[in-house]
Parts: C-alpha cells; structure tokens; sequence
C-alpha cells in the first residue's frame, strides 16, 4: 500500500497528492506514469507521475475529480493509503540536446505532466518555453513550479482573466511570429488541443510530440483498450507511448474511442455518488447488516 503523505486543492475539483512510493521514486523518468487501484474493488486508471523525489521516496500525481476513481481519490486525506500502484510504465521522453528552443504546452490538467519534461530538457541545457493554457485564472495550475523549469513561461487564458486572452495555438504563432527559432513542440492536454496544435506546427515543419492519455485497464499492452492509429498503424499508448508524433495521430478516431463507455461511466458513477460517496457503499453495508445479524444471533 502507498500512504498518502501530502494532499492539497490547487484549483477547483483539481487535487495534488504526494505518495510513499520508494521504487517508482527511483526509477520513474520524464514522461512516464503509473497505474493506480485505491480499493480492492476498484478500477485502475492511468496517471503521469507530475514530479518525484528519490530521497524521500515519493511520487506527486495531479488528479483531477471527472469521474468514480478520481472522486473517490478526492476524499482520501494525509495518512490514507492507495491499494495498488504500478509503475512506472511507459517509455519515457526522449531528451537530448537542442540546437534551437523546446517549447513545451500545457493545457489544463496536461501541465502536471509536462512539468517533468520541463524539467528534464531544462537539466540538460536546453532552452526552455513553456505555454500553459486554461479556460480562466481559477483553472491554471502548476504556474510556479513551471517557471522555475522553463527560460520563458506565456499563460494564455480563453477569457482573458490572466495572461494573455487566446488559445495556446495563438501563443505558438506569436513565437514564431517573433522570430523564435523552435526545435520541438511538446503538447499535453485535451485531445483536441493536441489535435490543433498539431494542426498549427504540422504547415510550419515543427517537430511535435503529444502525449496520449487514453482508456486503459492493464497498461502493459495485454487488453487493447488504449489502442490508438498512428502513421497509419495501430500502437498500444501503454507500451508504445505515451509520446507519440502528433503529426501522425488519427486524432478524430482516438477522440471516438475515448467516448466508448461515456454511458457506463456516467452510470458506475451515478451508482457511486447515490450509494457510496458519503461513505455508505454497498460493501459496507453488506458487511454492516452481517455483523447486525450475528449480534442478534449472539442474544437469541
């Protein structure tokens, strides 16, 4: 079990948790994630691991409440365990040298992520931008963690509240526009941020990579669900990935894809908010009326 050594809000429905996780710590690289069960009974869900601290021994996760499991993760406090995480899994960011700038974008949640890689182009010398976008001030996270990693940080809000009003894509062209000379564009996000800011550097001839962030259940390559259509050719985001050329993603079938099971997601946590956010599950309960029963039996 891996116990929960520090939680905090940092934006709405949006929380940062630091785990004991010794080996994971250690062996974890930019770009890769972990595979996280909190009960006995639950799914497993992929999470890139936002940062770690080998000294220590832990692993930060960026976790934001959209469905069952990360709800269910929103309620743990500090001293609270997660059942299974396995990890880290993925191939990592490949990092080298630069001749011109990297420029890094985070959109939304997809910040979390690319901080380590922020971190790791940033350690071997390269020159750093980063374009962090969300929908307004309240949503952006992780500001200050990403300055400190980057040369230069651009925060594109889409109604203007902070920064600079736009869409991350506008903050690319306005590199461009003012002569920065780019050597590769890494973009994590929402898909179809992906999807158009591989658009917008695809005409320009600028390296891109994405990373995917697909349904999986195993994240070892064994059931298929995150199977995704690149260059042409099917690869497994778990195995292959997550890092991909955006370029090359089918983005419009890996959208398809991700609204496979809208419906039955929608309903385990419907069932979930009905019978166990407040603690009242149906396993608890089960186990409540069996201990009424022998109590009763004891007195008979």
């Amino acid at each position: 079990m891996y116990e929960i050594l520090e939680k905090k809000q940092i934006a709405p429905s949006v929380n940062y948790f630091r785990i004991s996780a010794p080996r994971i710590a250690k062996r974890r690289k930019a770009g890769q994630f972990v595979m996280i069960r909190t009960t006995q009974e639950g799914e497993r869900i992929p999470l890139t691991i936002a940062d770690a601290d080998p000294v220590e021994g832990s692993v930060s996760l960026v976790v934001q409440e959209v469905g069952k499991t990360t709800m269910q993760m929103g309620k743990l406090k500090v001293g609270d365990v997660i059942l299974d995480m396995a990890g880290p899994l993925g191939k990592p960011t490949h990092v080298e040298k630069k001749r011109h700038t990297v420029v890094i974008v985070g959109g939304g949640i997809g910040t979390a992520p690319a901080h380590p890689i922020a971190q790791a182009h940033k350690n071997i010398g390269n020159k750093v931008i980063s374009i962090l976008g969300a929908r307004n001030k309240d949503l952006l996270i992780m500001e200050e963690e990403m300055r400190k990693t980057s040369d230069e940080v651009l925060v594109m809000t889409d109604d203007g509240s902070y920064g600079i009003k736009g869409l991350v894509t506008e903050g690319i062209l306005s590199l461009v526009a003012r002569g920065e000379k780019i050597s590769e564009v890494i973009a994590i996000g929402p898909p179809v941020m992906m999807k158009f800011v591989s658009s917008t550097t695809r005409p320009l001839n600028i390296p891109t990579t994405v990373s995917l962030n697909t349904i999986m259940i195993d994240g070892t390559g064994m059931c298929g669900g995150c199977r995704v259509t690149v260059g042409g050719k099917n690869k497994f985001v778990c195995v292959d990935g997550p890092e991909f050329d955006g370029h090359l993603v089918d983005w419009d079938n890996m959208m398809l894809r991700q609204r496979s099971y809208q419906d039955l997601e929608s309903e385990s946590l419907n069932r979930w908010k009905e019978h166990g956010s407040k603690g009242c599950n149906l396993h608890r309960m089960a186990d409540e009326a069996t201990a009424k029963e022998e109590t009763e039996a004891k007195h008979e």
